[in-house]
């Protein structure tokens, strides 16, 4: 598996961290006081007693930013997998319902569904998982398939120690859940793969910070501007009008201050 290390070191840099960091640079740039300010709870801000036009703004760029980041990098981890089958496996991507990665190995079939952490979903979402992976095993036998079909929930991190999920009332149904280094293992043969990730992460993370970090901090003064010229009023945020703005029967359009687009522009240069 070793001999594949520097082929996976690529693609994580060059497939997960660059599109990472454009992502959030993405966000940057679309994101927008007035836009955001709709959806977000006034009296909230007030409760956490913020007195200080650059901590508002600052607290809705994180929350902004938190909101995507485990999506969006947890669907390039899934792209990585996809990536490690792929190359050992000739797997590839499902286009089945609810499916991520489809392989054969050692005369069995394996679909899989890849999410980031093992508690992704309610009981609904599972059953909805298990009824696709039923659908997925009988299409396949459908189309001729004589392997075995092993369906299997992967999971990028954490770890569950009693992967088998079977179902009393329907075998189709049965699925493993694997995660964290069992997924790993599972996928690559290698123990190590779930760590080996960390290196060529580490490697790309502080000279794209360092770009994304002047586009952030370009952003939060932007918005800072916005929120002074629209909510301080003698020095002090002015929260009545800022509920009002959120709440009120009558809307208004805010002002707005100069665009930090040059700057988030020249960090996706440095970035790709």
């Amino acid at each position: 598996m070793k001999s594949h290390a520097e082929g996976f070191a690529d693609f994580l840099a060059r497939e997960v961290m660059a599109p990472f960091y454009l992502k959030r640079l993405e966000g940057l740039r679309a994101l927008k006081l007035e836009a955001v300010l709709k959806r977000k709870n006034p009296y909230l801000f007030k409760a956490k007693n913020i007195e200080l036009a650059g901590d508002l703004a600052k607290g809705i760029v994180d929350a902004f930013l938190s909101s995507q980041e485990e999506t969006v990098f947890g669907n390039l981890l899934e792209g990585f997998a996809i990536h490690v089958a792929q190359t050992l496996y000739g797997g590839f991507k499902s286009r089945r319902k609810s499916l991520d990665l489809e392989f054969e190995r050692e005369d069995k079939y394996f679909l899989v569904g890849i999410k980031s952490g093992t508690n992704w979903g309610n009981s609904d979402q599972i059953a909805a998982m298990k009824n696709n992976f039923k659908a997925a095993r009988l299409a396949l036998r459908s189309e001729g398939a004589k392997s075995e079909i092993v369906a299997v929930n992967g999971c990028i991190y954490g770890r569950d120690n009693s992967p088998l999920k079977t179902d009393a009332g329907d075998a189709d149904k049965t699925y493993f859940k694997y995660a964290g280094q069992t997924f790993w293992q599972w996928l690559s043969g290698d123990e190590q793969l779930f760590r080996d990730i960390i290196a060529p992460i580490d490697a790309q993370a502080k000279p794209k910070d360092e770009a994304f970090r002047r586009a952030y901090n370009a952003k939060v003064n932007e918005l800072t501007l916005d929120v002074a010229l629209n909510f301080v009023s003698n020095g002090e945020i002015n929260w009545l009008r800022l509920v009002d703005f959120v709440s009120a029967r009558e809307a208004f359009r805010l002002q707005s201050a100069p665009s930090a687009n040059a700057t988030i522009e020249a960090a996706e240069e440095a970035i790709e």
